[in-house]
């Protein structure tokens, strides 16, 4: 292994850490929360730390090795998330550095899981960065990386393929670099659209920029301590449940519908099946709750039945309705979804869509062929 590669590359990502707090930083100068000071010591650390690595292991230009990407992406999550927790800590809106350590890893991870019992009161530039996590690590901080990784003279196909979620990572573009940054571009596109079609729909900026970096990433984080159920909001949950979808696909196909290849999202199977998977699963849940007698009306069962189902299996996590009231059928049902995921090369978690599809595929073959 590259071990001082390794530390020079991990240098570089700090730098941009430190980058992404300034973001929270003016958001704190904005609301004037009381948080600055913790966030400008933040990123005085953090550039610090990185300043030693970057500057003490120069770079070398080699290719790194399947060992060095899988060594930079774990150490990458590591320390980002070390470097992250500082906020929290020096706010101290998090007393112990294990729960700011943990909600911090559950950030970037997009994991979702939080120690905090509950969202309300906490600085909104707080807010702002633990969503920020969540949406930096959804598409990948260390995939961010990838895009500069030629300003050091390293190439970073063995970083990608640590990096990017699913069996098989598509290279839209010949040069690596060049697809990390279409897949940045392309995140951040819909990201924008979202913030304006939630603030068309009542959501002010602040809680749209926050629920647009969680839902991208499909972490499920919330400003509000009833997640989405606290608008009750048709057009709101709509929204999010478009781009929760949208999160769960593959990013490389949407490259592809911007490049005038409008049918390549559905002449792909995996994303047939999974909106299809979806689309079953919420009418399954739908009828289970009018049998059940528990909604009022078909309307509202398929309201919620939809809004959970698409949170649910793209692993985002928000709610809309308290589905521990329902029946037996629709909670299992959940259950499974929870396995099945997104697509490959989505910010969704689970098995992946093309696994099951593989799977089954196989399954076939070997029935025919006994």
């Amino acid at each position: 292994m590259q071990f001082l590669l390794i530390l020079n590359i991990l240098g570089f990502l700090h730098f941009f850490l430190a980058l992404t707090m300034l973001l929270p930083l003016a958001i704190s100068f904005l609301y004037g929360d009381g948080c600055s000071n913790a966030f400008i010591y933040s990123i005085l650390a953090t550039l610090l730390a990185g300043s030693v690595l970057y500057w003490t292991f120069p770079a070398q230009k080699k290719e790194l090795s399947h060992r060095d990407g899988f060594a930079i992406v774990t150490l990458g999550w590591v320390f980002v998330a070390l470097f992250g927790s500082l906020p929290f800590l020096l706010s101290e809106t998090i007393g112990s550095f294990t729960n700011a350590y943990f909600e911090t890893m559950s950030g970037f991870t997009t994991t979702g899981a939080t120690i905090l019992p509950t969202v309300e009161g906490l600085p909104e530039s707080i807010l702002f960065w633990r969503s920020l996590i969540q949406w930096l690590g959804g598409m990948g901080i260390i995939l961010f990386s990838i895009a500069i990784l030629p300003l050091l003279g390293v190439g970073g196909m063995e970083l990608y393929k640590a990096e990017v979620p699913g069996p098989t990572p598509d290279r839209i573009k010949p040069r690596i670099a060049e697809t990390a940054r279409v897949l940045w571009k392309v995140y951040l596109l819909i990201s924008c659209l979202e913030v304006l079609l939630l603030c068309a729909g009542g959501m002010n900026l602040f809680d749209s920029l926050c629920h647009t970096f969680t839902t991208l990433a499909t972490g499920g984080f919330s400003v509000e301590g009833a997640s989405i159920a606290a608008y009750d909001s048709w057009s709101v949950e709509l929204v999010i449940v478009v781009f929760m979808v949208l999160a769960g696909g593959n990013f490389a196909l949407y490259f592809a519908f911007l490049s005038r290849r409008r049918w390549a999202i559905w002449r792909d199977p995996e994303f047939r099946l999974y909106i299809g998977i979806l689309a079953v699963s919420t009418l399954l849940i739908t009828a289970s709750l009018m049998i059940a007698k528990s909604h009022f009306g078909l309307t509202h069962a398929l309201r919620e039945a939809l809004f959970q189902t698409v949170s649910i299996q793209t692993t985002t996590g928000f709610v809309s309705a308290d589905f521990d009231a329902w029946n037996s059928f629709a909670k299992a049902l959940l259950v499974l979804l929870m396995f099945v995921g997104g697509c490959a090369g989505s910010t969704a978690g689970g098995i992946k869509v093309v696994r099951m599809l593989l799977l089954t595929k196989n399954a076939r073959r070997v029935l025919a062929q006994a």
